[in-house]
């Protein structure tokens, strides 16, 4: 396929099109779409050059940026006091009063 023809199906300037395929001009997100439209082809085969799809990996448990520097353990306490926080922000002041107290009698023997 000449540049003439990326030209025609995808409405890029044929000096644009020779700049990125000579490595001048970094193309945006947009421009890949349409060049790979305009082959006919996926986008991440722009990128990847195995005859399959790459394996998608495994995202179904997210975890935040504190979490993924923890070990799991410290992961797990950091989950705990979390969710302490956000139930005593939902107490009122006395109860919350009454309950450090206690925690802090607990806490001295």
């Amino acid at each position: 396929m000449s540049q003439g023809d990326i030209e025609k199906r995808t409405g890029l300037l044929r000096c644009y099109i020779s700049r990125v395929e000579n490595g001048h001009t970094v193309p945006s997100i947009e421009t890949l779409e349409k060049l790979a439209s305009a082959l006919e082809i996926p986008l991440y085969q722009l990128f990847y050059e195995g005859d399959e799809p790459p394996p998608l990996p495994n995202l179904s448990k997210r975890r935040t940026t504190e979490e993924l520097a923890m070990d799991e353990e410290t992961a797990k306490e950091y989950r705990f006091f979390e969710k302490v926080k956000r139930l005593l922000s939902r107490i009122n002041e006395q109860d919350r009063q009454l309950l450090l107290y206690m925690a802090q009698k607990l806490a001295s023997r």
